[in-house]
């Protein structure tokens, strides 16, 4: 449990994770005491096929999971990797469905719907509009950035969307499947909730009470038409919206705060920071109406 720069209290969760039950490198009592000594409040495990339980302590809770990936290695015949998260029995689902299906199958066994790795998965902004139910998707994915995988940030697939209106929760996950330090406890979300068991988290998680961050406490918000951030000592704010070409990015030491006030023809905005360190954190987005 963390307190922010706001008093409110949040809980540091990883939603993406793999153990020896399929492709992981750690068992999973393992990887739940790697989190746990990592400072951690919640995770979810979720292997491929493999519907995980849930579990809960007084301070750490595991959230049921799955995830299911569809449509082999090339992206050229749509792969979708769906997260299932903290539904209260295993989705009835079969390698042979669409992703609509699963999606489906998912809510209504009480999971939350997590499109992981856009990016990595080559998931175009039309295919990807075309799913209804998504709750979020990853904006960042730590083990797309390392061994095999290239594609660890799906930044320009979350902006094309929101070009077009559509807007998702945005997480940050690990998808940990090597533990040796490169795609665990790297990057993770932390959500605003009153404790964290399943039943406030995953409402919190659907209404974006969270920021996603490798590190950085990060907060976006309005002041009338200016947009505002906060945030944990960086060296880069950037305010990234549907223009191309604006004053948007702020660079120095020890940076706090930033501000923007958007274009009349700009119709979202999310914001970005570094560190000196490189680690990032990202927020949700806003929209803006009437644009």
């Amino acid at each position: 449990m963390y307190i922010d720069r706001y008093g409110k209290t949040r809980y540091k969760i990883n939603l993406h994770t793999h153990t020896t039950l399929t492709d992981g490198r750690a068992t999973p009592a393992e990887v739940v005491k790697r989190y746990r000594s990592m400072g951690y409040d919640a995770i979810a495990l979720t292997d491929h096929w493999f519907f995980g339980a849930e579990d809960e302590t007084p301070d750490f809770t595991v959230l049921s999971g799955a995830e299911y990936n569809i449509n082999g290695n090339d992206c050229r015949d749509g792969v979708y990797h769906i997260l299932c998260i903290g539904a209260k029995a295993a989705p009835a689902v079969k390698k042979a469905m669409p992703p609509q299906k699963i999606i489906d199958e998912i809510h209504r066994v009480g999971g939350l719907v997590v499109l992981a790795h856009p990016a990595w998965s080559l998931n175009e902004p039309e295919a990807i509009a075309k799913l209804r139910g998504i709750d979020a998707i990853e904006i960042y994915n730590s083990v797309s950035g390392v061994q095999m995988s290239r594609r660890p940030d799906s930044s320009l697939i979350v902006d094309m969307l929101g070009a077009r209106g559509i807007f998702y929760p945005l997480l940050a996950a690990d998808d940990a499947h090597y533990y040796d330090g490169s795609d665990d406890c790297v990057s993770w979300i932390m959500v605003e909730a009153d404790d964290c068991s399943r039943e406030r988290l995953l409402p919190a998680i659907r209404e974006g009470k969270f920021y996603a961050t490798q590190g950085p406490e990060i907060h976006l918000f309005h002041e009338g038409d200016t947009f505002v951030v906060k945030c944990s000592p960086v060296s880069e704010i950037v305010f990234i919206s549907n223009a191309t070409w604006t004053p948007r990015a702020f660079k120095g030491e020890n940076l706090t705060e930033a501000r923007y006030k958007p274009a009349d023809y700009e119709c979202f905005i999310r914001a970005e920071v570094m560190d000196r360190d490189g680690k990032r954190a990202w927020s949700n987005i806003i929209p803006i109406p009437n644009r």
